[in-house]
């Protein structure tokens, strides 16, 4: 996380209902619109979310898209998706 605070892009990954899924996670705007555009997401798509430092306790200003299905596969074709 504090990679993503100091402008790099973190990739979180997790399940939402047994489905793979993960955010991409920057506290640099412009990087993640950047990245965006190469997976093919609409702008419109990125979130606004700001982050607890943990090394300051205070909150920076951070932004992140969702990925699953085809877009996460981009990232990583080996992704399995679920049934459900």
């Amino acid at each position: 996380m504090c990679f993503a605070l100091e402008g790099g892009v973190w990739l979180h990954r997790h399940a939402v209902r047994r489905e793979p899924m993960a955010h991409l996670v920057s506290s640099d705007k412009e990087r993640l619109l950047v990245l965006g555009r190469a997976l093919g997401l609409h702008p419109a798509w990125l979130q606004y979310k700001p982050l607890k430092d943990p090394r300051t306790g205070l909150r920076v200003p951070a932004w992140h898209w969702d990925l699953w299905g085809t877009h996460l596969k981009k990232l990583d074709p080996k992704v399995e998706q679920s049934d459900a």
